[in-house]
């Protein structure tokens, strides 16, 4: 795993401590997730097997917390541990203690102008975690009834949970679990 610089772990530190915020929805962050794809896609040709945009930025029309979530690819797990170092280096941040929580994915930020601006989920390529991910986009997607229902949960939980993320990330654990278990996966 990848050291960390002093100012990577001051990232880490401050997004673990930022308030959470619902902004409304901004088209933006589709050509944000297009621009950050071609870059990753660009930097690491035939790693990353695919790159897609998840989460409530991929979801036209549904507020999110305006960080892009980005769910790429890769064969192995040993393969998205080989590019950590290297995805570090292009201006993501990660933490090797939480990563080691997280089983079969590694997660990381990017921040651009003193913001989070990305999140990247690294997952086995079609693996389950890949499918879960994308099944939940697709059925917010789909279901704009579903979608409003989503938000409305969001909204509660980051009033009631503004200072802790844990809290306002784990509220919305049991509506995605529900969804995705709609699917076989």
């Amino acid at each position: 795993m990848p050291t960390m610089d002093e100012h990577a772990a001051s990232s880490l530190a401050a997004a673990k401590n930022e308030r959470v915020e619902i902004a409304a929805y901004d088209p933006r962050w589709a050509e944000q997730f297009a621009a950050e794809r071609q870059r990753l896609l660009d930097l690491f040709p035939g790693k990353l097997l695919g790159i897609e945009h998840i989460g409530s930025t991929a979801v036209a029309g549904l507020a999110a917390k305006p960080i892009v979530d980005m769910l790429g690819g890769v064969e192995s797990m040993c393969l998205a541990d080989e590019i950590l170092p290297r995805l570090c280096e292009e201006g993501y941040a990660t933490s090797a203690e939480f990563n080691t929580t997280l089983g079969e994915r590694r997660w990381l930020m990017r921040h651009q102008n003193g913001r989070r601006t990305h999140h990247l989920h690294l997952v086995i390529h079609d693996g389950i975690e890949w499918r879960k991910r994308i099944k939940f986009r697709d059925a917010l997607r789909a279901d704009r009834e579903l979608a409003v229902r989503y938000e409305a949960l969001k909204r509660d939980l980051a009033a009631r949970f503004a200072q802790d993320r844990d809290k306002y990330t784990d509220g919305k654990g049991k509506f995605i679990d529900g969804v995705v278990g709609m699917f076989q996966l």
